[in-house]
């Protein structure tokens, strides 16, 4: 199956259950593979903005409020049910959004209905505690929604990073008005729709899309109770700084540098084929991406021998083409900023021994290509080993023991993710407790789960998402205390009030 041209198709905004054009002001959607514009969007003014909230806030405050867990549930199923009935739609949607290899965008979207189940029983077993004080007192807690939640997504996994945070938002009995990227809002938008499907009340899900002004205008609006961003660590700082203004809750998955450290004792075999994978895969559009490899010097030369004769291998081409395995950059801004990183790598003494730049070959020529790139010859000073690049580009830097690989790995502000290659079993774990993350995969890399929470530390964000964890990023406790006793106390007597503030 091939990418083929299609007139732009223009799709609206969800408000409230109702579909919202705006003022008339729209943004172009380009095929980063072809160059076309496929769609269009409204660009989200205050006005769309004001209503969203509104919307979401009435809901949450009316009938999905007195939704049951099992009502949610059962709506949560209901939508992984079209999720999956609909995975070739949206993924297809996606694969022209962002040019993201179609047999990697399907099988993340394959993934959206068993997340959603997970959650759907989560709604069922949102608990409390009791807590024992005696037989005066009854003293429990419960677990509350939040309120209206404004999610930022961004383009490079525009349902799964969706999904990670409407799914424990719903089951928790939250609202939500959503802003994706101006990259990738369609699948978004088609998303929406299947809510809508589904049975969530009007409000309950809301699409805004828009530029970085919409979305500055959302996380500033002082009804907003808690605001989900996923995105670069620049832009995270300006939301949280918004967020903070008018104490929302706050979540932040930002950006990495994750090192991905191969020990001599390794099987080469396997780490290399992690490596690849950790940082071409999606074409290093990834927040995980392992562009950091740290190698013992006593194998540093044979890993980037066979490195290099496996990048060679990657097959570029039609995102829509199965047999693709890395597409395109996602869009012409990121693309010419991979670019530039590659040329302050260059000037700053760095060697390609593989890649370095936009294919030659003729059908490569019309998308947003860049070759899977290892460079070498790299310093920690240069900026290509400080900076997150979000593109196919490997670093390789050598180490002579366990503690400068664990000093190199820690030498960032990030801290999302980290991989570690050993058939030492001491030592892995020693270094999973050393390393300064989120996340440490041993003799794995870039796998995760709805079943384990996913985070970083530093630059990379606050909170966590997936697993049950999650949920509590979308709940408030609250605490009730009874009190049993029918005997009067003195109300002065220190030991009756606890200490009171």
């Amino acid at each position: 199956m091939t990418t083929t041209a299609q007139e732009p198709r223009a799709w609206p905004m969800l408000i409230g259950g109702e579909e919202v054009h705006g003022d008339g002001r729209s943004m172009d959607v380009d095929n980063p593979f072809t160059g076309s514009v496929w769609a269009t969007v409204p660009v989200g003014e205050q006005h769309e903005v004001d209503l969203a909230v509104t919307a979401a806030r009435a809901a949450v405050d009316g009938p999905w409020r007195s939704a049951s867990p099992r009502e949610r549930a059962q709506l949560l199923r209901r939508l992984s049910g079209l999720v999956s009935e609909h995975a070739e739609e949206l993924t297809t949607l996606q694969v022209q959004e962002n040019g993201k290899a179609i047999r990697e965008q399907a099988a993340q979207t394959r993934g959206l209905g068993p997340h959603l189940d997970f959650f759907a029983g989560v709604a069922e077993d949102l608990t409390g505690r009791t807590i024992p004080m005696g037989e005066d007192d009854l003293l429990y807690t419960v677990r509350e929604p939040v309120g209206v939640v404004a999610a930022l997504t961004p383009w490079n996994s525009p349902l799964s990073l969706l999904v990670w945070k409407l799914a424990p938002a719903l089951a928790a009995g939250n609202t939500l008005v959503i802003k994706p990227s101006e990259v990738s809002p369609v699948s978004t938008l088609r998303l929406a729709a299947l809510c809508q499907e589904a049975g969530f009340p009007p409000g309950v899900v809301n699409v805004v899309t828009g530029d970085a002004t919409t979305g500055g205008l959302l996380v500033a609006d002082p009804r907003v109770d808690k605001v989900a961003f996923t995105g670069s660590t620049a832009a995270g700082r300006a939301v949280g700084r918004a967020a903070v203004d008018h104490l929302a809750r706050l979540s932040l998955e930002l950006g990495g540098k994750s090192a991905n450290i191969v020990f001599a004792d390794a099987d080469l075999d396997l780490a290399v084929e992690g490596v690849v994978g950790g940082i071409f895969a999606a074409a290093g559009q990834t927040c995980v991406a392992g562009s950091r490899v740290l190698v013992h010097e006593s194998i540093r030369d044979e890993l980037v021998e066979r490195l290099v004769e496996r990048t060679r291998r990657i097959r570029l081409g039609d995102p829509m083409d199965w047999s693709t395995e890395v597409g395109t950059i996602a869009c012409r801004r990121q693309f010419d900023l991979v670019l530039d990183h590659l040329a302050s790598a260059r000037a700053e003494g760095a060697r390609a021994a593989v890649g370095g730049g936009r294919p030659t070959a003729p059908e490569l020529e019309q998308g947003l290509f860049i070759e899977p790139t290892v460079l070498v010859d790299v310093e920690s000073s240069m900026r290509v080993v400080r900076e997150e690049i979000f593109g196919p580009v490997a670093c390789v830097q050598s180490f002579d023991s366990d503690d400068e690989a664990v000093r190199m790995a820690n030498e960032t502000e990030f801290g999302l993710a980290a991989g570690v290659w050993t058939n030492d079993v001491r030592r892995a774990h020693v270094m999973a407790r050393r390393l300064r993350s989120g996340t440490v995969w041993i003799n794995t890399y870039r796998r995760t789960s709805y079943l384990a929470p996913f985070g970083g530390v530093g630059m990379s964000g606050i909170g966590r998402e997936n697993g049950r964890d999650a949920v509590d990023e979308y709940t408030e406790p609250k605490t009730v205390w009874m009190g049993l006793s029918t005997a009067a106390s003195d109300p002065f007597d220190p030991f009756n009030t606890g200490g009171a503030r």
